[in-house]
């Protein structure tokens, strides 16, 4: 090979080598290594106690204003939290997009800091050398609108929950970070908590240094209009009743109601043979302004309706439980916790799988203990699991989806509303929970021929450690053993087949077992018939397959329901039925007049700035669930829901 040759392919080469290094320079982008993770918390004390003030004067704008003092014990990178995963949400939903004006300050100058990139809730603060201690200023915006969230501040009411209020260093477990809380409320309110207070003077309160956990667990309401009410059975079991109202009026009970809220404390007491508090308060709002809500707590509860609950009784009869779901949670969900849904802080993900024990369980407690203290009557506590049993046979979803799924819905929709509930069947841990838990303690009092209930599974269970507030964990092994223990079964497999399985069939054996069986009449329960309010749509769910508000609004649409296959959707407003203008009661009329012909239900509806009318092909009239008493049966489902003995 000659020399030219020879160096043309040397040349050759090298543009070959370079030519490969240029297509590996370029193959495509690499992946840029992530931050350093947020440190592990650890079980050991945090040096230094946190002092944390807080002022809610600021009612008209909706304002809380935040002040802290951190203790740090060395210099550089302090990283401080906001809570995340807030328990008894069961999600990741901490209020990170309402916080603002956050600053930094030691020995009076700003600190530089920044937010994680990966985990936005923790700020990385640059403290310089010799600082004991940082400064933290910011706000946290409370909705002012309802499209911005739920409404927790009004001219009267303040519902203010510390997880939105403080930010705290990573690093370490909740109860091993101390706190001295206080709060600023406006001049002549009163307040509730379950913290105790250390000072008060005029309108400023400062309560005793307390753990992390135990202040994120322990809510204030403060309020212009309120009223105190003594629910204790003795000295050794103090519970109130914390009122606060729009008005002053939707804050007095009557003799007869107090007595029958002072019964819940009783009958929770028979049922769970312990407590687990130093003192219990309920924190209950009342109001059209501020969101109702009902969030558990291990010595008290966040609960609200609307203002008329008191002084239109008749009325709120289907939404009597709360209290009595709420209080049931200081057992279970505070003071016995999936091993799992426990985390040792605030920014530690949780995991759902036994929230049908957590909430399905405390739903159930919630039903009986209701009616055990009279909150309802027999027929009004039968009525309305008949209608949580009715509503699951006209719910598809239970085709592809399995109870623990559900358990999932409040990490993957942070438990906002669904456009498809039949069919997507977000949280039926709660009610489909109700029934299984139904279904065993019927099967515990047939197998022992009443000599056992699933009482004797609650004390055994949630009755352990009296007077503790430490919380003890439990898992599905647990569950199954102390269900063996009160009577032996093979519960695991019952549980599994309930809750782990695709489960076609509304789980009603609990009635049977009980003595009872669902059936449909065409007449409203008188007591129905009162909670059939303005400001809540009418459901024929169990009939067309919606429900609709009084000017005509469709409200939810039930899957492969009459209307569903007709094609009405939620964005449709009813204006007249068979010829005659909208109302609800032209509908009823309308459906017992087609009940027993072939002619079909003409509707005319407004989608939008259309106008059409739609056919629905339905002759079932009206339905309405109740249970109805078998004949040569035990009746154990009334010795369920009878005052205790």
């Amino acid at each position: 090979m000659s020399l030219n040759s020879r160096c043309a392919c040397a040349v050759l080469l090298v543009l070959s080598l370079s030519s490969y290094a240029q297509n590996q320079k370029y193959a495509g982008p690499q992946p840029v290594p992530l931050p350093p993770a947020i440190a592990e918390p650890l079980d050991i004390p945090y040096p230094g106690t946190i002092t944390l003030d807080v002022d809610v004067t600021d009612t008209a704008r909706h304002i809380v204003h935040v002040h802290e003092t951190v203790p740090v014990a060395k210099p550089g990178d302090l990283v401080l939290l906001l809570p995340k995963w807030l328990p008894g949400h069961h999600s990741p939903t901490g209020p990170i997009s309402k916080i603002a004006g956050v600053t930094f300050t030691a020995h009076g100058k700003s600190l530089r800091w920044v937010r994680d990139q990966v985990e936005v809730f923790a700020f990385h603060v640059d403290v310089p050398p010799d600082t004991k201690s940082v400064d933290v200023d910011f706000q946290y915006l409370s909705p002012i609108r309802k499209a911005e969230g739920r409404m927790e501040i009004s001219d009267q009411i303040v519902d203010l929950e510390w997880t939105s209020t403080l930010l705290y260093p990573a690093g370490y477990f909740s109860r091993q970070i101390q706190v001295t809380p206080s709060v600023e409320i406006p001049s002549g309110w009163k307040f509730a908590t379950a913290l105790e207070t250390e000072v008060q003077r005029g309108n400023k309160v400062r309560f005793k240094s307390t753990t992390l956990n135990t202040l994120v667990d322990s809510p204030l309401y403060a309020g212009q209009n309120y009223n105190r009410i003594d629910l204790s059975t003795d000295v050794n079991n103090r519970v109130y009743l914390n009122l606060f109202g729009d008005k002053p009026a939707d804050v007095v009970l009557s003799p007869e109601q107090i007595e029958l809220h002072k019964r819940i404390v009783l009958e929770a007491q028979k049922a769970f043979g312990s407590h687990h508090y130093d003192h219990y308060d309920f924190l209950f709002l009342l109001s059209d302004k501020v969101g109702d809500i009902g969030l558990e707590h291990h010595q008290s509860s966040e609960d609200g309706e609307t203002a008329n609950y008191y002084t239109d009784w008749a009325a709120g009869v289907a939404r009597r439980d709360l209290l009595a779901h709420e209080y049931t949670h200081s057992w279970n969900g505070k003071f016995r916790r999936p091993a799992d849904l426990w985390t040792p802080n605030f920014n530690v993900p949780m995991r759902d799988d036994l929230l049908w024990v957590y909430e399905g369980m405390t739903e159930y407690y919630g039903q009986v203990l209701t009616a055990r203290a009279g909150l309802r009557t027999p027929s009004q506590a039968r009525d309305l699991m008949a209608r949580e049993a009715a509503n699951f046979d006209v719910s598809p979803g239970r085709n592809w989806r399995p109870v623990v799924d559900t358990t999932n819905e409040p990490t993957i929709s942070h438990r906002t509303p669904v456009s498809w509930v039949t069919w997507q069947r977000p949280e039926d841990y709660y009610t489909e929970g109700m029934l299984v838990w139904l279904d065993a303690d019927t099967r515990i009092r047939e197998m022992s021929h009443g000599a056992r209930s699933l009482d004797d599974f609650a004390k055994l269970f949630f009755g352990i450690d009296n007077g503790s507030y430490v919380t003890r964990t439990y898992t599905f092994e647990d569950v199954v053993a102390a269900l063996n223990q009160v009577q032996p079964f093979d519960w695991a497999t019952f549980l599994r087949k309930h809750i782990y399985d695709i489960a076609p069939e509304t789980p009603k054996d609990g009635f049977a077992r009980g003595g009872y069986k669902l059936v449909y009449t065409d007449t409203p329960p008188d007591w129905q018939r009162a909670t059939e309010v303005s400001a809540v749509p009418t459901s024929f769910g169990l009939s067309l397959g919606f429900s609709v508000s009084n000017d005509g609004t469709i409200g939810k649409i039930w899957w492969e329901s009459p209307a569903f296959k007709a094609g009405i959707t939620a964005d449709m407003q009813v204006i007249a039925v068979n010829g005659t203008a909208f109302s609800v009661p032209a509908l009823r009329t309308a459906l017992v007049a087609i009940e027993k012909t072939s002619e079909p239900l003409h509707l005319l509806v407004k989608k939008g700035d259309k106008v059409s009318t739609v056919e629905i092909n339905y002759h079932g009239g009206l339905r309405y669930p109740s249970l109805e008493r078998l004949p040569n049966t035990t009746p154990y489902l009334d010795e369920i829901i009878a005052p205790s003995k």
